[in-house]
């Protein structure tokens, strides 16, 4: 019995450590401003075609990372799946990371795409929008290196 609840014991503190590191990671590799991910617009939004900025009365923070929603309907849909409506590699330039030299790049969050259900967010200022050179390679390659990268950016 004593050992029965050593095991426990070890088990709850090797947890919490791991869950407390996970979110000090997230939190060091999503793309936030003013400590809001997405420029604080609505990730459940982008589903309907018609990505909007959220508001501080509708706030949830998951993981470590903080969301704004345009409503309670939105925010309550978050909740029940947020690895539906996070976006990928962390709101950074899905292009970025999906290419050659993989990096952590700035977003417009109103130029995106939904790839299998998931929202893939792109640079889009001074006349460059990356989401015009993702659209003209293999899709399917590019998520696959993007993944792949951000796996290895995140263990850093």
């Amino acid at each position: 019995m004593k050992n029965l609840i050593t095991l426990i014991l070890i088990t709850f503190f090797v947890s919490t450590s791991f869950s407390q590191e996970t979110k000090e990671v997230r939190v060091k590799h999503f793309n936030l401003k003013k400590d809001v991910a997405i420029s604080g617009y609505d990730p459940v939004s982008y589903f309907s075609k018609s990505p909007k900025k959220g508001s501080s009365k509708y706030v949830h923070t998951y993981k470590g990372v903080t969301y704004h929603f345009i409503n309670d309907k939105n925010k309550k849909s978050f909740i029940n799946n947020p690895k539906k409506y996070e976006p990928a590699y962390g709101g950074w330039c899905a292009s970025a990371m999906g290419g050659d030299n993989p990096h952590k790049a700035g977003v417009n969050p109103e130029t995106y795409k939904i790839i299998n259900n998931k929202v893939y967010l792109y640079y889009n200022k001074l006349g460059i929008n990356t989401l015009n050179s993702w659209n003209k390679g293999d899709e399917t390659e590019k998520v696959k290196s993007g993944n792949k990268n951000w796996k290895v950016i995140t263990s850093k």
